[in-house]
Parts: structure tokens; C-alpha cells; sequence
């Protein structure tokens, strides 16, 4: 057996992006073309990781694998539960990696546990540090289905007491920085050896014993090569990147060794392009080399038992040179991109949340102690609920923690204290000070998460924590001049996110006036919504919509009965509102008097009679959710962008030869000529890719004729985000419907159009199914066509693929 070992440990994080009060995350339009940031880090790195090519020396893809099997990896608990939902195929690909690197490692899995939602464990108080630990070690075996061995702690911040925390909870190791080992000794030894400053030799295991007589083992990973990894370029070449690692061993050595490397597991295809690629070869390459073994903490572990014992630098982290600084003070680190900015702000901000904390804890206790046996247990539990809102999940939830069988308004009380800590977790998300401003949206979101919090106690005991809460705000400063410390950041981005049941009622009146739906029960977002009494009528620009709405929340079983009705009067004018009412009959006949003005064509009167009813409250476009709002705004701009395009279409053909002369004769075209061409090839382009059945390919040839004819080329993300969607659609039916060869002989014809543009598209998920499919061949019958077969083959050069060999000749299939 092999003396040297080689272990790549990825941090796969994303931090909790959901609206509290949704549980969905809304539009990000910085990380456009794509929804949100989470989608595009998925795209870029969650999804490459999980199919990383394999390419001969042609660059072709001659294999597709899973680097999570077998590298070490922990994703953040969130993260996982957001990937379930949105992109549930990567999301099994990960736990089914981790399942397959069993069989590989000896039994020991890839996969680590992480703190539940990344707080900096040296900060917590103590019940926050246990519930953190036991959060993630419980996420984790619910979702891959064992006990994890190992935990990664948010940014490896450390201290003694949560050393004791992981060990007494059964986590057998957890990986650092070299950085944060204060001295090392040889075990039973009594000289200890200083080794602070990053001198730890990371090759080894280290024990480290505990105050309570308790242990753990810790990895101090290789702090250069990990560095060049994340920033320097090693990640260039997959053969350098091996080639640094295997350099990593001792000449001599006669005892076992692990050169092990730690980093942001985004490192690979997000901050680094192509980085999972690399990633992909190297392992591969060190694998076929049998040079070292690779392996994972848990397995090495048990193959070479810690003979070193070690002292951890207490309250230290990767990340911030102060040790945990960085989460609560103005130490100077940051992120380098706003020279002259401060964050003064972080140490109110941590004293803020700190006295909000206390302040729901007690609350909590005072809630719940007549209908939970133990509180603070049921809290360590509700995990099981946050992963599994069932009712089945719930009814033995309440079983084994309620003190007695509770009615359905107890249920909702507790389910809401318990959500209403939740929500006091994750406001202590690290992402929340580790940036520059604490107007920057990882900082609005732990406020957010705040204001849900104090939003619950206000609801379950009439407690109003936010004055008091906003004025401790007042002492965070905030660098941007007009939004001069944490109180105006909150009215700004943090006040008007707030979702009542009221809201919910209002968001839906006036998408109602939009989009028509024939279903009286539906689901907004967690919200369960029986829909009766509803009338919608429209008169010329005018709509109106009334009705009466039952909601229920999924999560804290809160419940509401609400009567609306909404006027659009044209453009984004909307005047209405909702009400919860007693007299619902008197109420109803008074939307009923407002329906006939409307029907009668007197809009006036329809209006002073809403004003009366509602008592001037507004419903606005801005009341709805942002989703929605940008869905009507594009309805309401459709006309507009009709007309843009008539007009420029109008300028392009009307000039269209002399603008060819210009072309001719190398002249420049005038900026206000050249706008309406590129407007126009870049819609004629864009419409051939939209709607669905068959690419037009003589439009599809015209559009890209038309731009050779002029110094332009197809501009825009958004341009290559729908062609190769619209790819990654026929590719998609190919797999789940059947192949045809008018369908596969359409898209060659499409890739063949294409290459008169200089287009770099993102073909990976039509690569994978691609791949996934001249693999699977045989069992796809329209393969028995030898025509399917060669258009299919055809696709082989486009999409960079070498076909496997049954493919290769036409014959073995029936002919057309």
C-alpha cells in the first residue's frame, strides 16, 4: 500500500438567499441573464462539478464524471435544501457521488457535515452553537442517508468550547487552516513545539484533546497550494495542478502522508473558469498514475490514527488575519473593492442582533413552556420540520415534544415560536459582515431575517421589538452618504419587504386584474389560498376584480379570511385594496355596488366607493411581489416595445442603402442609425429561437446572412442565454419524448447556420444528455434508424463529443 495520500476538499456555500416571509428567492438582477445568483453558481460551478468532462487531445468530451465521488466536499445545508427544489437532478447527482465514494474509500463517504447556516461558531452562545451542530449533522443524515464523520465550520472559526460542541455530538474530525495551530506535540510527549504562523506540518493528522477529557482529530490543510489554487493560477492546467500536488511529499519519507488542499468549492468553474475541468484531470491523472492514493479525511483517518497531538490559536478563522474580527469589529479586512470605506458598522450591528437575540430567547421560553416539555430540545429538533413540513412530519413532532394533544390555534403558536428562532439563527448568517457596507444584500438579508423574527413576536405576544431594535441601528454607519447608518438601511430595503397575510391577499388582487386562472385553490409560494366570490371584468383600459380569499400558511399555520377589489386604470395605475371584515354580507354588497359603477362605465364612482370601503388604501404594482411586478411592467411595455421595434424597423429599411454604402465604402455608420440596425438584427436573430417545435432555418439563415452584411455582432448575454436554452430544450425532448430525425437533423442544420456568427454558447446540460444518450443508444428504438443515427452522429462535432463506437457506422440500422 501506498504511503502517500492526496485528499482536494471543496466548500460548497451559498448563503440562505430566500425572502423570509416566502421561503423563494426573489429576482437578483445582478446576476442576470440568470434569475438569481444561486442559479448562476449553479450553472457555472454546482453542475459542472457533478458532470466535469474528461477531453482528448482534440478537446473533445471522451467521458463525463462526477468529481464530487471523488473528492472531499460539504455543502451548505441551505444551499442543498435550495438545490432539491430548483434543480433537483444535480441535487441526487451529489448525494448519489456520495454514495458511490463509499465503495471507493473504504466505506467512508466524500461528504461532510457544515454548521447549519454559517454562523462564526466562536461568537455564538452556547445553545446557538449546539443547535447549529445538531441542525447540520441532522440535515446532512437526512439527506445522504448516513451519519456524517466530519463538520466543516463556517470560514474554520474556531474556539475550544465548539470543539466540545462537535466532539460531544459525535463529529470525529473538522479541517483548518495551518494558520489557526498554536503548537504541536508527538502524542504523550510533554515538550510542545511552536508552530504558530502557518509552520504546522499539514501532512499528518493531529489529535486535539479536549477540557472535558473528550477529543477530536484535526487537518491542517496545505495553506500554499491551497492558496494557489483559489488565487493564484494553477488552476490553468489540470497537469500542473497534479504536478503541484504530487510535489508535495516529502523525498524520504517512510511514513504515511497527506498533501491535502482546502478551498471555496466555487473555486472550480465560478471563480475560475473551466476550474472544474482541471479539477476533473487532475483527479483522473493522479488516479491512473498510482503515485498516491486519493482518499478522503475520514478514511485516512482510520488508515493513520492521529501520533501528533495539537493546540488550536482560539477564536481564529480562515479569513480574517484578526482571528474572528472580521464578524464583529472594524479590523481593516475587507473586501479591497471600495478604497476609503469602513465597517464601523459591523460592531453595533453584532451588538444589535446580539440583544435581539436574548430578547426572543426569553420570549420563546415564555411561549411555549406551557405546550412544549422542553423547549430548547424541540428547537434542536425542529430541523425535522424545516426539512419535512408533512403532516405526517408534524403530527410526530408534536407526539414526542408537546406536553398534551394541541388545538389547531396552539399548533400555530408554537410552529411560530419555533420559526420565529429559526428565523434568530439565520440572522447571524456570516455573509452579513463579511463584506464592505452594511447596505450590501448578504447584510439586508440577515436584517430581513431579523424583522421576521421580530415580526413573529409581534404577532404571537404583541411585543414590538423594532423601535428599540432600530434605534440601536442609528450607531451602525453606513459609507453610502445618503443612507447614513443601519435605521435608513432598514426603512430602505428591509421595511417594505415585510409579508403580511394582508399582502399576500393584495399581491394577488392585483396580479388578479393580469392574469386570469379558472382554479379557486392554489399556492402562492408557502401560502395555501381558496379563492371564492371572484368576479373580473374589463372595460376598454380599465379592469376590475373583486372577491374573497381564504390563506393559510404552510409553515405557521397562520390563517386569514380577506375580501378585495382593485381598479386598474390604465398604465401602472392601480387604486383598491384589501380588508379583513366582521359583517362580510354588508361588505360584500358593498364590492357588489362598486362592480355595477364599474359595469356602468362610471369609473369615477367606482373609485369614491373604494376609496370608502378601503379608507384610501393603496394597492399598487409595487405591492406585488417582485416577480409578479416584473411580469406585468413587460405585459404593460409590450405595446411599447411593438412600437420600438416598428419605428427602428421602419429607420433600418427606409435607410437600409445608403447604410450599405457607408458599409462600402468603410465609412462609420452614425450612432443614431447604428442603434436601430443592431436593435434589429439582434430581434430578427432572437425570434427565430423563441416559441417551440422546429427552428425555421431559412429565417435562421437570413439573420445570420443579414449581420455578415454589417460591422456587428450579435451583443448581449441575454442573446446567448435563449439560443442555448432553446438547444438545451430539443435536447431535453430528444432524451424524454423520442429521437427523430427531423428533429436531430434540424438542429444540425441549426449548429451549421450558426457558425457564420462567432457565438460562444453554454451547451452543458445539451453536452451531458448528449453524452448521456449516444451512451444509452440501444435502448432509444428510433436508433434503429439508420437516419436517426446519422443526424444523430452528425450533432457529435457540434456538441465536441466522441461517439462511442456502435455509433459510428449507419449500417446496423434499418433504412428510411
Amino acid at each position: 500500500m501506498t504511503n502517500r495520500f492526496i485528499c482536494i476538499h471543496g466548500h460548497f456555500y451559498q448563503p440562505p438567499r430566500e425572502s423570509p416571509w416566502l421561503e423563494e428567492i426573489e429576482l437578483q438582477d445582478t446576476a442576470h441573464p440568470y434569475h438569481d445568483w444561486n442559479e448562476r453558481i449553479t450553472a457555472e460551478c454546482y453542475a459542472p462539478n457533478a458532470f466535469a468532462r474528461i477531453l482528448d487531445d482534440d478537446g473533445f468530451i471522451t467521458d463525463i464524471v462526477s468529481n464530487y465521488e471523488y473528492m472531499s466536499f460539504n455543502f451548505g445545508p441551505t444551499l442543498l435544501s435550495w438545490l432539491e427544489h430548483k434543480h433537483p437532478e444535480i441535487y441526487e447527482s451529489i448525494i448519489d457521488a456520495d454514495r458511490r465514494s463509499l465503495s471507493h474509500f473504504g466505506g467512508h463517504g466524500a461528504a461532510m457535515a457544515q454548521v447549519y447556516n454559517h454562523i462564526i461558531m466562536p461568537l455564538a452562545s452556547p445553545r446557538d452553537k449546539l443547535t447549529q451542530v445538531r441542525w447540520g449533522m441532522s440535515d446532512f443524515e437526512y439527506r445522504f442517508g448516513r451519519k456524517a464523520e466530519g463538520m466543516w465550520l463556517a470560514e474554520t472559526a474556531v474556539d475550544t468550547e465548539t470543539l466540545e460542541v462537535l466532539a460531544a455530538e459525535g463529529v470525529r474530525f473538522t479541517v483548518l487552516s495551518p494558520h489557526q495551530c498554536a503548537a504541536v506535540r508527538v502524542l504523550e510527549s510533554k515538550d510542545w513545539i511552536d508552530v504558530s504562523g502557518g509552520k504546522v506540518d499539514p501532512r499528518r493528522p493531529y489529535l486535539c484533546r479536549l477540557p472535558s477529557g473528550r477529543s477530536i482529530a484535526l487537518f491542517f490543510y496545505d495553506g500554499g497550494v491551497s492558496q494557489d489554487v483559489a488565487f493564484g493560477g494553477l488552476l490553468d492546467s489540470g497537469e500542473n495542478f497534479a504536478g503541484r500536488l504530487l510535489s508535495g511529499f516529502s523525498e524520504y519519507s517512510r511514513t504515511p502522508e497527506l498533501v491535502h488542499i482546502a478551498t471555496d468549492g466555487e473555486t472550480y468553474g465560478h471563480h475560475h473558469r473551466n476550474g472544474e475541468m482541471a479539477l476533473s484531470y487532475c483527479l483522473n491523472s493522479i488516479r491512473k498514475r498510482e503515485s498516491a492514493r486519493v482518499t478522503v479525511y475520514g478514511e485516512y483517518l482510520e488508515l493513520v490514527p492521529p501520533r501528533w497531538e495539537a493546540q488550536i490559536l482560539e477564536n481564529s478563522s480562515w479569513s480574517c488575519m484578526h482571528g474572528v474580527e472580521r464578524w464583529r469589529s472594524n479590523c481593516g479586512c475587507n473586501s479591497g473593492g471600495k478604497p476609503g470605506w469602513t465597517q464601523g458598522w459591523r460592531t453595533p450591528l453584532r451588538e444589535t442582533l446580539d440583544w435581539l437575540r436574548d430578547e426572543l430567547e426569553s420570549l420563546y421560553e415564555e411561549l411555549v413552556e406551557s405546550y412544549l416539555t422542553l423547549p430548547w430540545q424541540a428547537r434542536d429538533r425542529y430541523i425535522e420540520l424545516v426539512v419535512d413540513r408533512s403532516p405526517d412530519s408534524e403530527a410526530l413532532f408534536l407526539k414526542e415534544e408537546a406536553r398534551s394533544q394541541l388545538s389547531e390555534t396552539e399548533k400555530a403558536r408554537v410552529f411560530s415560536a419555533l420559526e420565529m428562532q429559526r428565523h434568530a439563527l439565520l440572522m447571524y448568517t456570516s455573509c452579513g459582515w463579511f463584506f464592505d457596507e452594511i447596505s450590501g444584500i448578504e447584510t439586508v438579508q440577515i436584517l430581513q431575517y431579523a424583522a421576521r423574527a421580530m415580526q413573529l413576536a409581534r404577532t404571537l405576544a404583541d411585543k414590538n421589538l423594532e423601535p428599540l431594535f432600530r434605534t440601536k441601528l442609528k450607531d451602525a454607519p453606513s459609507n453610502v452618504a445618503s443612507l447614513a447608518d443601519g435605521d435608513k438601511v432598514y426603512e430602505r430595503f428591509v421595511a417594505g419587504a415585510v409579508v403580511t397575510l394582508d399582502r399576500v391577499a393584495g399581491h394577488y388582487a392585483v396580479s388578479s386584474l393580469f392574469h386570469e386562472t379558472e382554479e379557486s385553490e392554489f399556492r402562492l409560494s408557502y401560502f395555501h389560498v381558496r379563492r371564492s366570490e371572484f368576479s373580473r371584468h374589463r372595460a376598454g383600459k380599465y379592469r376590475f376584480a373583486s372577491g374573497t380569499l381564504l390563506l393559510r400558511s404552510d409553515i405557521t399555520h397562520d390563517e386569514a379570511e380577506v375580501m378585495f377589489a382593485v381598479l386598474h386604470l390604465g398604465d401602472h395605475n392601480v387604486i383598491g385594496g384589501v380588508k379583513r371584515v366582521e359583517q362580510k354580507p354588508r361588505f360584500q354588497r358593498t364590492l357588489e355596488a362598486v362592480q355595477a359603477s364599474f359595469l356602468d362605465n362610471n369609473i369615477p364612482s367606482a373609485i369614491i366607493m373604494l376609496d370608502r370601503a378601503f379608507g384610501r388604501q393603496s394597492y399598487l404594482l409595487w405591492n406585488l411581489f417582485k416577480e409578479e411586478q416584473r411580469r406585468v411592467m413587460r405585459s404593460l411595455l409590450d405595446f411599447t416595445y411593438k412600437d420600438v421595434e416598428i419605428n427602428y424597423r421602419r429607420v433600418f429599411e427606409s435607410n437600409y442603402s445608403i447604410l450599405r454604402a457607408l458599409k462600402e465604402l468603410e465609412m462609420p455608420i452614425p450612432a443614431a442609425l447604428a442603434a436601430p440596425v443592431e436593435y434589429i438584427l439582434n430581434t430578427d436573430l432572437r425570434s427565430v429561437f423563441q416559441g417551440n417545435g422546429l427552428i425555421d432555418i431559412g429565417a435562421l439563415r437570413n439573420a445570420v446572412e443579414e449581420y455578415g452584411r454589417w460591422p456587428f455582432e450579435p451583443t448581449g448575454e441575454d442573446l446567448r442565454f435563449e439560443i442555448g436554452n432553446r438547444i438545451d430544450t430539443i435536447m431535453r425532448s430528444v432524451r424524454d419524448q423520442e429521437a427523430s430525425a427531423e428533429i436531430l437533423e434540424n438542429l444540425v442544420a441549426v449548429f451549421e447556420e450558426l457558425q457564420g456568427l462567432e457565438l460562444e454558447l453554454d451547451l452543458h446540460e445539451a453536452q451531458n444528455i448528449y453524452f448521456a444518450v449516444a451512451r444509452a443508444a440501444d435502448v432509444f428504438p428510433a436508433f434503429r434508424s439508420s437516419r436517426v443515427r446519422k443526424a444523430f452522429r452528425a450533432l457529435a462535432e457540434h456538441f465536441q463529443v466522441r461517439v462511442p463506437p456502435a455509433l459510428e457506422s449507419a449500417e446496423t440500422g434499418r433504412s428510411e
